[in-house]
C-alpha cells in the first residue's frame, strides 16, 4: 500500500548535474526522516544524505558541498540535487523513508532505486 518511488537518475558526464526525487505515498503517518543510499558494483550500500522532518541535514563526506538534500513535508517528497558529479558517484540510489506510526514505533520503507551513471 505504501509506495516509495524514486526518479531522476540517468547518464551524465563528469561535472554534470542530476536532481533525484523520492515520493512517498499511501500513508497518513508523519515522516521522521528520509534519506538517500547508494550502492556501486562490488561495494556496500552507503548513506549519502539524510534529512529529518525539522530540516536537519546529514551528508557523507565525499558529497559535501556538491549534493543538497531537501524535503517537501506537505508532499512527502525528498530531493537530492547533485552537482559536480564524479565517476565515483556512479551507483544505484535508493530512497529510505521512516514514518512514525505510534509514539514508540516507526516503520521503514525503501524505494526500488534509480541508476546514476557518471562517465569520465
Amino acid at each position: 500500500q505504501v509506495q516509495v518511488v524514486e526518479s531522476g537518475g540517468g547518464l551524465v558526464q563528469a561535472g554534470g548535474s542530476l536532481r533525484l526525487s523520492c515520493a512517498a505515498s499511501g500513508t497518513s503517518y508523519s515522516i521522521n526522516d528520509m534519506s538517500w543510499y547508494r550502492q556501486a558494483p562490488g561495494k556496500q550500500r552507503e548513506l549519502v544524505a539524510l534529512i529529518t522532518r525539522d530540516g536537519t541535514e546529514e551528508y557523507v563526506d565525499s558529497v559535501k558541498a556538491r549534493f543538497t538534500i531537501s524535503l517537501d513535508n506537505a508532499k512527502n517528497t525528498m530531493y537530492l540535487q547533485m552537482n559536480s558529479l564524479k565517476p565515483e558517484d556512479t551507483g544505484m540510489y535508493f530512497c529510505r523513508c521512516e514514518f512514525q506510526i505510534r509514539r514508540s514505533a516507526s516503520q521503514v520503507y525503501w524505494g526500488q532505486g534509480t541508476q546514476v551513471t557518471v562517465s569520465s
